[in-house]
């Protein structure tokens, strides 16, 4: 009967190397002096929770930019959507009967909202930001709105345009045996548009996120409230971290928008 050797024929030369490694190591541990028991001292300890506590403006700049974007974008939502719906002649019961032509009464409600969508976008965001900081004062606030103003204009548009330029014919034939638009909407439309509509819905997050930077610097909070106090105090350094900080903000919203388009594809 044979008998096997459980022996690892490679266990002495890794010992050797192991040996081998602490020889040459070891002199240099001692040069550098190396005190990992120095971190655990009370001065250290202190001296360690100060330069956190001085990352703590940023985070809280970096936040509030955020929460601007964020909330500016969802209060521009509760109005584009049903402005978009409005707007598009994709639901028009007539444009599905009569092979594409839509009916003079849906003409005559679409306009209105075209035009409201028209004005809302037509003023830059900066322009209602310096009107909203002279109405509720400075801060966050005066961001959120201009945001939310600007962005239903723009939203809505595309969201009109981005409905009509998709395949209807699913949704014109649950329309022609009798659905309700917001199921025909749901099952027939929706679906093929659904892509496009986060992708632009996300990009316009991005461009939120750097909107609001840039309202910052007339009084609106978040990054570029903070970047215009580094820059007159000629604080380089802190405007490069912010600068960073920003950089890392959309590509975060690059890499978002592109996890939910290959969800939806």
């Amino acid at each position: 009967m044979l008998r096997t050797d459980s022996r690892d024929p490679a266990a002495l030369p890794r010992l050797l190397l192991t040996v081998l490694t602490v020889a040459l190591l070891w002199p240099g541990i001692q040069l550098a002096e190396l005190n990992p028991g120095v971190l655990l001292q009370a001065d250290s300890q202190s001296e360690m929770g100060r330069f956190v506590a001085a990352f703590w403006p940023l985070l809280q700049a970096t936040l509030q930019t955020l929460a601007i974007a964020t909330a500016g974008m969802a209060l521009a939502l509760l109005v584009a959507i049903p402005a978009g719906l409005a707007a598009s002649r994709a639901l028009s019961l007539s444009a599905a009967s009569r092979g594409g032509r839509p009916s003079a009464l849906g003409q005559a409600l679409r306009w209105p909202v075209r035009g409201l969508l028209i004005f809302l976008r037509s003023v830059p965001e900066i322009v209602w930001a310096l009107l909203f900081v002279r109405a509720v004062g400075l801060g966050p606030t005066a961001g959120v709105l201009a945001i939310a103003i600007t962005y239903a204009g723009m939203l809505g548009k595309v969201y009109a345009e981005i409905l009509e330029s998709v395949d209807q014919r699913p949704m014109h034939a649950l329309l022609q045996s009798g659905s309700g638009r917001l199921a025909a909407f749901v099952y027939g439309l929706l679906p093929n548009a659904a892509t496009e509509l986060t992708s632009y819905t996300v990009y316009r997050w991005e461009c939120a996120i750097r909107a609001s930077v840039v309202m910052g610097f007339v009084g609106a909070g978040g990054l570029g409230q903070q970047i215009d106090l580094s820059l007159r105090m000629f604080a380089g350094g802190e405007v490069a971290s912010m600068l960073l900080t920003f950089l890392l903000l959309v590509l975060l919203a690059d890499q978002l928008s592109r996890l939910l388009r290959g969800r939806l594809a």
